[in-house]
């Protein structure tokens, strides 16, 4: 039910209930009131000028590449932006605070917002002079007097809370309440999409958000200090902050650990005016992922997990760029010519090293061809030609097809899993015994351990559809060109004006504007990269193959890695600067969050030995609240009676069944396996029969994951 407001002005913001009365006087509330008609009348400018460009821009012409892409850019961005005020509104804003030097009460929303006559209304949070709304606390309040946060509920604001930083400016302030918003916000319903906390991010979260993009930054953190509340914003900061990582520059690829999480957070980058981060899982990077299932053998899924397998890729590619050692005749009509070993070589050398092995054959190609020309040239033949009567030599083509043929991904992985010594010459640091292991009835029923694999080769290789169409489109345009240039000489021969207007369409500048560069074939992959930056999310469970496909995505080598090592299902046994100049990151820098913001004392009281017994040095944040509702137990036959009182006592929240069951349709609870839970948080979770979940580290961590998903109640029922 909605609450009865003690205002009853329809105009106004507050919607305050009646307890809390004491909070709805003009002189506690009545600058908030004259700021927030500024701020709607605001909007709703801003909107018609938004609007009115938008339209402008999706009608403008644009006939060249660069003009149509940057038409394009403006079109998406004013589109984020109108759906960003269009969908919050008024509640925009997240709260306000007073510097102690007497100036106006700055006001933080999740945009910036101007008034008519240039006036800040609100200032965007990314801003660094919003730092201080997140950032001051009581040991440094950072010049700050006091500080405001709402609580909007459907576009009214029904409850606000002010923090004061000097005792002398506590006196008469009924809303002083230092920690009620972050801990009504803790203890609120959970649902299936994660929730906006913007308004209550803490000093240590915000000290992460706010750091630059250079280089790797570690966020170390255990559950519920909001490692993923952390990961989502600092995005949507660098973004805002960093020019260096605009869209057009490459962007941020957000990395999450399963598809669920994504579903889970994927409201969040959107509701901060961010619409064209990616948001992928590892699976995602690769097509073959969709389908692959997890490695059976867990000794096979070790071997292709290192760096040195993946980097055998480049001795398989390598394998089929060697020149022949022998001459190959080559008859054309106008006499017999020789391609000498010493010429194969000379062209193969072309390419610059690494080069996609598919897109190179061109260069090689044409350099075979130059040198057969040079041998021809005396007879005095047409280039064009001559290279013409090349391609259709059979003999030819079947030689160079031998000598540098086109390769797929596919082929050259299931080559190392069916040809023991191809895998052999590949990766001669494998033995016998691992060898024969990685042998397979069927060479392509990809798991999940090839992915990597499967991404190196497609990356060293290329796409062969990909330079066909390049081709094609180059014969495009030399043609156009050619035509082209005959239309000029006849408007410049025709041009009998004082001026020779017409000679400036031989200005090469001018040529190259009439042909439409926009039609030049490209990669599609939309997470094939690079990106400016990647954002990593439970980045404790990547193997170091794994880090090989986000390390060739992002060149510059500027991460954000969130994770926690006692949350590792493999364990993590050495540091975090360790485990990644492992992988190939050699400068990282390590920030840890300590506060457990959402598991409650009683849930880690309980969760902490068991990580402990597998983990001694695992690093346990101290939870700051409490509910009162001890951790249950009980046996399997017990759930459906956990699960319908539950409901039955709680109109809101969502639950979720740790384990196996069949939960007959039941609203609010989802079931998932342990592995799928991480990431997530629920108001109830009921974990089935953990103690068979398996022993060892692997166990442990389920475990330990599992039971931290809990916001308010752990129920945990065993067979026994």
């Amino acid at each position: 039910m909605t609450p009865r407001s003690t205002r009853t002005d329809s105009t106004s913001v507050f919607a305050l209930p009646d307890n809390l009365a004491a909070k709805a006087g003009p002189d506690l509330i009545g600058a908030d009131e004259h700021q927030f008609q500024l701020i709607a009348a605001a909007l709703e400018s801003t909107l018609t000028e938004l609007t009115e460009r938008l339209a402008a821009a999706r009608h403008s012409q644009a006939r060249s590449g660069q003009a149509a892409f940057d038409r394009d850019q403006e079109i998406h961005r004013l589109t984020a932006r109108l759906r960003t005020l269009r969908r919050f509104s008024l509640d925009l804003c997240l709260g306000q605070f007073v510097f102690a030097d007497g100036r106006a009460p700055v006001y933080v929303g999740r945009l910036g917002l101007t008034g008519d006559s240039g006036q800040r209304l609100l200032l965007d949070w990314r801003s660094p002079a919003a730092e201080p709304f997140f950032a001051a606390t009581h040991a440094r309040p950072m010049g700050v007097l006091s500080r405001r946060r709402y609580r909007w509920v459907e576009g009214r604001i029904r409850d606000y809370w002010d923090e004061v930083f000097d005792a002398a400016a506590a006196v008469g302030r009924p809303a002083l309440d230092d920690q009620s918003a972050f801990i009504a916000s803790l203890s609120a319903s959970r649902s299936d999409r994660m929730r906006d906390v913007l308004g209550t991010i803490q000093a240590d979260q915000d000290a992460i958000i706010r750091a630059g993009s250079a280089g790797a930054l570690v966020v170390d953190g255990g559950p519920g200090t909001g490692k993923t509340v952390v990961a989502l914003h600092r995005t949507a900061y660098l973004l805002y902050s960093d020019p260096r990582l605009g869209h057009h520059r490459g962007g941020v690829l957000f990395v999450g650990p399963h598809q669920p999480y994504l579903d889970y957070v994927a409201d969040v980058l959107p509701s901060l005016g961010e619409e064209g981060v990616q948001t992928a899982t590892v699976r995602d990077l690769v097509a073959e992922g969709r389908l692959a299932p997890a490695e059976p053998d867990p000794a096979v899924a070790r071997l292709k997990s290192s760096v040195q397998l993946v980097h055998g890729i480049e001795t398989a590619v390598r394998f089929y760029e060697e020149p022949p050692s022998r001459t190959v005749p080559v008859a054309t009509p106008w006499g017999e010519l020789q391609l000498a070993a010493a010429d194969w070589a000379e062209a193969f050398a072309v390419p610059d090293p690494g080069s996609a092995h598919n897109e190179a054959r061109d260069l090689v190609w044409d350099e075979l061809a130059a040198i057969l020309f040079e041998q021809a040239a005396d007879a005095g033949i047409d280039e064009r030609e001559f290279g013409l009567a090349l391609r259709q030599n059979r003999e030819l083509v079947r030689a160079f097809n031998h000598a540098w043929p086109v390769l797929t991904a596919t082929e050259l992985v299931g080559d190392l899993w069916s040809v023991p010594a191809y895998l052999r010459f590949c990766a001669p640091w494998l033995d016998r015994d691992e060898i024969a292991s990685l042998q397979r009835v069927n060479p392509q029923a990809w798991t999940e351990s090839d992915l990597p694999l499967l991404d190196a080769a497609r990356r060293r290789l290329g796409d062969p559809e990909l330079a066909r169409r390049r081709r094609q489109w180059e014969g495009e345009q030399a043609f156009a060109r050619s035509e082209m240039a005959e239309v000029i000489d006849d408007l410049v021969a025709a041009d009998d004006s004082e001026l020779q207007v017409m000679s400036m369409l031989r200005v090469q500048d001018l040529q190259g504007a009439l042909v439409d560069e926009s039609r030049r074939p490209r990669v599609d992959d939309p997470l094939a990269g690079p990106f400016a930056h990647i954002v990593v999310d439970e980045a404790q469970e990547l193997t170091d193959a794994q880090w090989q496909m986000l390390l060739a995505r992002c060149p510059s080598g500027s991460f954000t890695i969130v994770g926690d090592r006692a949350q590792a299902r493999h364990g993590f046994a050495e540091s975090w600067a360790e485990r990644l100049a492992q992988i190939g990151l050699d400068r990282s820098r390590l920030m840890s969050l300590q506060v457990n913001y959402r598991t409650p004392a009683e849930v880690m009281a309980v969760a902490e030995p068991v990580i402990r017994a597998a983990l001694p040095d695992a690093n346990v944040p101290t939870s700051i609240r409490t509910t009162g509702s001890p951790v249950r137990y009980g046996r399997l036959a017990e759930l459906d009676g956990v699960l319908d009182a539950w409901l039955a006592e709680h109109p809101e929240g969502i639950g979720c069944v740790i384990g196996s069951a069949d939960l007959d349709g039941r609203p609010r609870i989802r079931s998932l396996p342990p592995v799928l839970a991480k990431g997530l948080e629920f108001d109830l979770v009921v974990l089935l029969d953990p103690d068979g979940w398996g022993s060892g580290i692997e166990g442990a961590v389920d475990r330990y994951v599992a039971m931290t998903r809990a916001t308010q109640q752990l129920v945990i029922l065993r067979t026994g």
